[in-house]
């Protein structure tokens, strides 16, 4: 990757021009992608490996409710939507929702537009399996609150969700995006009649080094 293509000086660029607008950041970047102006980590075609073991644990969705937040382009909702979830797929991103729906122009997945920070009323307390990879690291310490609840929000009665970070280990709280988080900000996920189910560090999937946090969540 060049220089010149970064998503990370892009990502910085845009949430500094937007500071104090915490998810605004994130559609001007997917933009730049529209245009094919930048190279974004989040176009990628197969699940993320880690939510793909987890849902292959929970066996066939048969018809069970399943939505992801920050959907990006679509790979783990198409994963879902496969193993037989009915399957909503939402992103703050406009830009993002129209490149996921014309990569996948036959889907049977819902893809729509979507803010975790201020969830519409038809999607709270509606789904049995909840995904969530590195989207609350993408907004400031500022409303993460916000951004956690959102998640145990998402949860009908019985839900489960899987929630993915990396793990800031040394680096500045403050410095993002990304926005990275330690375990008392992985067990804040949890909450109300939320628990916390089990956490765990794993090697980052990417070959990047670094490790991320795995985070399963029961209502």
């Amino acid at each position: 990757m060049t220089d010149d293509r970064s998503w990370g000086r892009a990502a910085d660029r845009l949430a500094a021009e937007h500071r104090g607008e915490p998810t605004r950041w994130v559609e001007e970047l997917w933009a730049t992608e529209e245009r094919d102006e930048v190279d974004l980590p989040w176009d990628r075609t197969d699940p993320f490996p880690d939510v793909a073991d987890f849902v292959a644990s929970l066996g066939r969705g048969a018809g069970r409710r399943a939505v992801v937040v920050g959907a990006a382009l679509g790979a783990d909702a198409e994963a879902l939507a496969r193993a037989g979830w009915d399957t909503v797929a939402f992103d703050i991103s406009a830009s993002a929702v129209w490149l996921a729906r014309q990569r996948y122009p036959e889907s049977s997945v819902h893809y729509r537009e979507g803010n975790l920070l201020e969830l519409s009323d038809d999607l709270v307390g509606a789904f049995d399996l909840v995904v969530e990879v590195f989207t609350v690291q993408a907004m400031p310490p500022s409303v993460r609150s916000q951004a956690t609840a959102g998640i145990r929000r998402l949860l009908a009665p019985g839900g489960t969700a899987v929630v993915v970070q990396f793990v800031r280990g040394d680096a500045d709280p403050d410095d993002g995006p990304p926005w990275l988080l330690d375990r008392a900000e992985m067990e804040s996920f949890a909450g109300d009649d939320v628990t916390l189910a089990d956490l765990q560090v794993r090697p980052s999937p990417r070959g990047e080094g670094g490790q991320i946090w795995v985070g399963t969540l029961r209502r």
